[in-house]
């Protein structure tokens, strides 16, 4: 079984799980045209090799060529431009399950509803290409179950539509219910409510809600995404594309082989 671990030892974001998936080694043309069936004008995407802190990673960067107009949408603005797309069933069932996740986080932050909630800057186009293009990337590598290591859990402010919010921003940190947390001192919004809302939908859990730890598996590509929150540490999402195996393993009563699998 084909399996992604996204090592998240600075933070995750939109643009940073779109560089993770580009340098494992996805073809970056079949993905553009594939991303092109959104159907959305005004944008490109630019792409390119950085290095932070000595370590190389792959940078992108969804650039707006006009305003956009539509900012501010609602869910049902995101349903529409998702159902009028050319792209596949399970891309936009995945892409619309991350924005009803954001949706129903907003909602209980804000004491509204889902379908009254705006999405400001997750309702961009920038954002949208970026959650879209994750989908598409993972299904790219045939990937079936995604896993996600403890999240850094830092301090700090952030300048969003509502005004200055603490970090994580509440939206962002009610997605990450279930997720394993650990301490970091840098003064940065290091996880995005893309980020945020994308291991929400695709992260393995148990029938608690609980994020489950990776299952053993065999390691065959690895891809870095670079971030824009650079301090002493390298600001770089590290992905792991695996397969699970079978393991022989010493018993009392002999060798047996045992399927390293989660079901």
């Amino acid at each position: 079984m084909r399996v992604a671990y996204f090592d998240c030892f600075s933070g995750i974001s939109g643009d940073m799980v779109l560089g993770a998936l580009l340098h494992s080694g996805i073809d970056e043309s079949v993905w553009r045209k594939e991303l092109e069936r959104l159907n959305v004008p005004g944008y490109e995407i630019r792409t390119g090799m950085v290095v932070k802190e000595g370590i190389s990673g792959m940078d992108v960067d969804v650039v707006l060529l006009d305003t956009d107009e539509g900012h501010g949408r609602h869910l049902s603005d995101i349903t529409t431009i998702l159902e009028q797309s050319g792209l596949s069933e399970n891309i936009r069932r995945r892409a619309l399950g991350a924005f009803h996740r954001l949706a129903d986080a907003e909602a209980k932050i804000h004491a509204m509803t889902p379908d009254t909630i705006h999405f400001h800057e997750v309702g961009a186009i920038d954002a949208i290409v970026d959650i879209v293009g994750a989908c598409i990337g993972l299904e790219m590598l045939g990937v079936e179950r995604v896993y996600c290591s403890p999240l850094p859990l830092n301090r700090g402010w952030v300048e969003c539509a509502h005004g200055t919010m603490p970090v994580p921003a509440p939206a962002t940190l009610e997605l990450l219910a279930g997720f394993p947390m650990r301490p970091d001192d840098r003064p940065k919004e290091l996880i995005t409510p893309t980020g945020a809302a994308l291991m929400a939908e695709f992260a393995e859990r148990d029938p608690l809600g609980d994020v489950l730890p990776a299952p053993p598996f065999r390691l065959r590509k690895v891809g870095y995404g670079a971030g824009k929150r650079d301090s002493w540490i390298p600001n770089l999402l590290r992905l792991m594309v695996g397969e699970t195996y079978t393991e022989p393993i010493k018993t009392p009563w002999g060798t047996r082989r045992i399927e390293q699998t989660v079901t």
